[in-house]
């Protein structure tokens, strides 16, 4: 088995939006980083697993980032938790994720996310890969998985 050290991946997304992805199993002096950034219009907001209780919030074009603590008691997961301000920690995000897959199931409402979310996730990473097995040509998921609703339109 391989895995890539790194990859990068350009996504035309299906309203319009441009995605860009970076992966790195080699940066120097990140123990176990996962960050995500959406850059909009009017804002921005940013996680990052090694500060796995917090936001960085930006609202407006010029606004200053805010960091925002998910431990407050308005925090929709916190109910099962301890006291505001208290942190979570990763084996946390799994309880929080049964519960949620509990709570559907208990409902009768589908959970979220879904297998046809994580399949349109697999269909991505393939795209990419097909993508880099052709020289980095683009690849449009709506050409070659017709009838799905995938989250990326194209990827190059």
């Amino acid at each position: 088995m391989s895995v890539d050290d790194a990859a990068w991946a350009l996504l035309d997304l299906a309203r319009g939006a441009t995605a860009s992805l970076e992966v790195s199993r080699v940066a120097a002096g990140r123990k176990n980083a996962l960050e995500l950034e959406v850059h909009g219009t009017d804002g921005a907001i940013a996680f990052d697993l090694e500060r796995l209780n917090e936001l960085t919030v930006t609202s407006g074009r010029g606004g200053w980032p805010a960091r925002v603590l998910v431990t407050e008691a308005h925090h929709p997961l916190l109910e099962g938790w301890w006291p505001p301000g208290h942190v979570l920690g990763w084996d946390s995000t799994f309880t929080a994720q049964a519960a949620d897959l509990l709570r559907a199931i208990a409902a009768g409402t589908p959970p979220e996310p879904s297998f046809a979310d994580g399949l349109a996730v697999q269909r991505v990473l393939d795209a990419v890969a097909r993508s880099d097995a052709a020289g980095g040509a683009r690849i449009d998921l709506s050409e070659t998985d017709q009838g799905h609703d995938d989250r990326a339109e194209t990827t190059r």
